[in-house]
This record gives C-alpha cells, sequence and structure tokens, in this order.
C-alpha cells in the first residue's frame, strides 16, 4: 500500500512560480524507486492530463504545454517528488494529483489546487 500526500498548492499571480511536494509513505526508499512517478491536471469540464513523468532513475517527460516552465524531480532517498513551476498562466489552474506506477500498481494522492489569477 502506498500514500500518496501533495502540498504546496496556492494561489498565484500570473508569471509567478510555485512548487508542489509529493511524499510517498507505506513502502521503502528502495521499492520507491521502483515506481515511476508523474504529475497530472485536471481542470473543471476537462479530462486529466499528465503534467510531467519522471523514472526512478530520473528520465522525464513533459506535457507540450508545460515545457520550459515545469520540472519534475524526486528524492528517491526521501520518498519525495515535485513539481516546479514557473511562468504560471491562469491556463495552468487545475487540480493537481501526485501518481506512482509500478507494474500493475496505480495510486493517487488526494490532489491539490493550484490557482493562478490574471
Amino acid at each position: 500500500q502506498v500514500q500518496l500526500v501533495e502540498s504546496g498548492g496556492g494561489l498565484v499571480q500570473s508569471g509567478g512560480s510555485l512548487i508542489l511536494s509529493c511524499a510517498a509513505s507505506g513502502i521503502t526508499g528502495i521499492t520507491f524507486r521502483l515506481y515511476v512517478m508523474g504529475w497530472y491536471r485536471q481542470a473543471p469540464g476537462k479530462q486529466r492530463e499528465l503534467v510531467a513523468g519522471i523514472t526512478g532513475g530520473g528520465s522525464t517527460n513533459y506535457a507540450d504545454s508545460v515545457k520550459g516552465r515545469f520540472a519534475i524531480s524526486r528524492d528517491n532517498a526521501k520518498k519525495l517528488v515535485y513539481l516546479e513551476m514557473a511562468s504560471l498562466k491562469p491556463e495552468d489552474t487545475a487540480a493537481y494529483y501526485c501518481n506512482a506506477k509500478k507494474m500493475n500498481y496505480d495510486y493517487w494522492g488526494q490532489g491539490t489546487q493550484v490557482t493562478v489569477s490574471s
């Protein structure tokens, strides 16, 4: 059983920056390395989309809409995943969710709201 808890969301002005954190528990750091971690977001009336993903070894991928602005990282020893967001736009407003995947296992956090004001 993996528990994921997101934090760091809030209200920020357009052009501002924010860092989201995802803390994993219920597993060891060694097991945590085996999970591909990702950040997803969902705005009202829209489908949930993958924002950024990162493998245990540090390989990353990003949605085209956030390339050059967002950065995903992880600390396997601390079982933490981060999403650094810069140059935020109103269209980035959404609930952001942390996800962990390994084989047939799939876990989600409760989400944290990010609101970017104009």
